[in-house]
């Protein structure tokens, strides 16, 4: 990359409000005095010891713009963003709940329906929820429960010496004016329901340990989210990274892919990592690599910018502020 394409590309992932939305995930984990148990606070979904593996609880909600502008899509989005986080933790969704405010029946239906189209591809099942249809504008929040077996994959334990692996469905296409990459609207159920569920196949078997779907922020900001929680720094290596053609690395590096997840993987599974993914035409490669550290790092051969440094100041304020032994 040029040396001046780099400086703007930098420039503009610093000025990202996707990633700097973040820090509003540690304002309001304080105020309300979130403490973490066997597993830390900041997750994906928060994981619950039970039995021999764990409940997860997560829930998404929608920027009211969004809901407004694409109410069915937004619908869409309560299920498949959800059923992102359980998978990036390892685990298989049980069920959905969800809580919709619109303004009467005729706004509330494409949010309905959205959503349950969406559970109805995916397979998972909507068992209750909260309704208003008398309030002046669209708002829609989406939880799920689901649960993994033995094994998670979190935030916090990325390693120094691991491998970044971005994994992520190049077979769709933006759905404008957003920067959200939608691979799911077209595709089979089946081949959905498998490709989210290879995530619970690489937990269980023993092939990464640290894992985060890649969401508002993009590549940059889930790699310093991941980075912070594990107490680790990133590199991320921009010339590995491949966009689906026609797509600009500047957008792509922003975007919000339906199906896409950042993994930390040790070099000896790095190959039965990536075959997984290959095996199912799902587009997977190393695009950096986790150091001792405090920061994380664009580079592009030579060239080298720091995206955040974490002794400066955090960004969620979740994750130990010392490198991991």
């Amino acid at each position: 990359m040029e040396a001046g394409a780099f400086e703007r590309l930098v420039a503009a992932l610093h000025e990202s409000p996707g990633v700097a939305a973040k820090a509003d995930i540690g304002l309001v984990a304080k105020r309300l005095g979130l403490v973490g148990g066997v597993i830390p606070v900041g997750d994906d979904c928060a994981a619950i010891p039970d039995g021999e593996g764990h409940l997860l609880f997560a829930i998404e909600g929608f920027i009211n713009q969004f809901v407004a502008a694409d109410p069915w899509f937004a619908g869409w989005c309560g299920a498949m963003v959800n059923l992102s986080d359980i998978a990036a933790m390892g685990g298989r969704p049980i069920a959905l709940v969800d809580a919709v405010w619109a303004d009467g029946e005729d706004a509330a239906s494409p949010i309905l329906e959205g959503l349950r189209a969406a559970a109805s591809t995916y397979g998972v099942p909507i068992v209750g929820g909260h309704s208003n249809l008398r309030t002046a504008q669209g708002q829609l929040a989406v939880a799920v429960l689901g649960r993994a077996e033995r094994h998670l994959l979190t935030s916090f334990d990325a390693r120094p010496g691991d491998v970044l692996v971005a994994a992520i469905d190049h077979r769709g296409a933006y759905r404008e004016p957003f920067d959200n990459y939608q691979a799911a609207l077209a595709a089979p159920p089946e081949r959905l329901r498998r490709d989210l569920a290879l995530l619970a196949e690489i937990a269980e078997a023993g092939l990464a340990r640290a894992a985060k779907d890649i969401s508002q922020g993009g590549i940059p900001g889930t790699a310093a989210m991941l980075a912070e929680s594990s107490g680790v720094a990133i590199e991320i290596d921009l010339d590995a990274i491949k966009a689906p053609p026609g797509i600009p690395l500047d957008r792509w590096l922003k975007t919000f892919p339906s199906f896409g997840f950042l993994i930390s993987v040790a070099p000896a599974r790095l190959e039965a990592l990536l075959s997984g993914f290959h095996a199912r035409d799902l587009h997977a490669a190393p695009i950096g690599a986790v150091r001792y550290g405090h920061e994380v790092a664009l580079v592009s051969g030579a060239q080298r910018a720091v995206l955040r440094d974490f002794t400066r100041g955090p960004l969620m304020g979740f994750g130990p502020m010392e490198s991991v032994p």
